[in-house]
């Protein structure tokens, strides 16, 4: 099977690498000629992807963000062939999928929208690991998911990589939801880290929330900045939503009402409770 991984950052230098691990023959193509040489010295992958071998991949991953990925779509499906799957590893899904699933028809390809739920809170090359996706969900958001059969065939392709189970949704269900499990936890983190009593004693008079809570805060500002705008509208609902809910809490601190604050921590704890029933302790996560 041959592999083709376009960008290789954290995703797409761990896509490499676990498919190399399986024995795939893995092409990969970064703008940075370094990473990209440094990749092949490094065994992630057997030689450069370019325009005459591309169309030989079984599987090409898209792992840049989403407007280079729709621009490199665009720019080379005249050469892509119609046997190879293209999937896109983008962290929103609506905008690239709106707009490649038309070129793909034009020029009769298989593109499919993806998101591999895994990350970490440092990127690049360096950081990449073939256990990276080792159980993780991938998200699939084809154009119709009526055909059954490409479907399975994707989901063969994706597990060799480790992943442990594969979902499918659409754009707009994936982008609602995504704005919740994966960009707030970043944006809050991010504001949270900003206190300056950060830089007193927190590290020595903290425990295990303080790290998971501050962990993602170290993040590409460019990267996540193009998938908050681009998800703007659902992100704008769970920021509003959110401060809503603190100034409840900020307000009955300010009274000294316990009973108030003890029924709105009585309430946060029963709809986690509701949250596990529902979605079990594996609920939808990743970076």
């Amino acid at each position: 099977m041959k592999i083709g991984i376009i960008g290789l950052g954290l995703i797409g230098g761990s896509l490499a690498k676990a498919y190399k691990e399986v024995g795939a023959t893995v092409l990969g193509y970064d703008s940075d000629n370094i990473t990209l040489d440094y990749a092949q010295i490094a065994g992630a992958i057997d030689e450069k992807l370019d325009d005459d071998n591309m169309k030989l991949c079984d599987l090409i991953l898209v792992a840049i963000t989403p407007k280079k990925a729709i621009e490199w779509f665009r720019e080379k499906s005249p050469l892509l062939s119609p046997n190879t799957v293209i999937i896109d590893c983008c962290g929103t899904k609506e905008f690239v999928c709106r707009e490649c699933f038309p070129v793909a028809k034009k020029y009769g390809l298989t593109f499919i929208g993806g998101h591999p739920m895994a990350g970490k809170e440092k990127g690049g090359f360096k950081n990449s690991s073939k256990d990276l996706f080792r159980n993780a969900p991938f998200i699939l958001v084809p154009e119709t998911a009526c055909d059954m059969e490409l479907l399975m065939r994707v989901k063969g392709m994706l597990m060799l990589a480790g992943f442990g189970r594969v979902g499918i949704t659409t754009g707009r269900n994936h982008d609602k939801v995504i704005a919740f499990t994966s960009q707030m936890p970043h944006i809050i983190s991010n504001a949270f880290i900003k206190s300056e009593t950060a830089l007193t004693d927190s590290q020595m008079i903290s425990a295990g929330s303080y790290q998971d809570f501050t962990r993602v805060a170290y993040l590409d500002e460019h990267m996540w900045s193009e998938l908050f705008l681009e998800n703007k509208e659902n992100l704008l609902y769970e920021i509003k939503g959110l401060v809503n809910k603190l100034k409840q809490y900020e307000e009955a601190i300010e009274a000294g009402d316990r009973s108030e604050l003890e029924s709105l921590l009585s309430e946060g704890k029963k709809a986690k409770l509701k949250v596990l029933e529902k979605c079990g302790p594996a609920q939808l996560n990743g970076e």
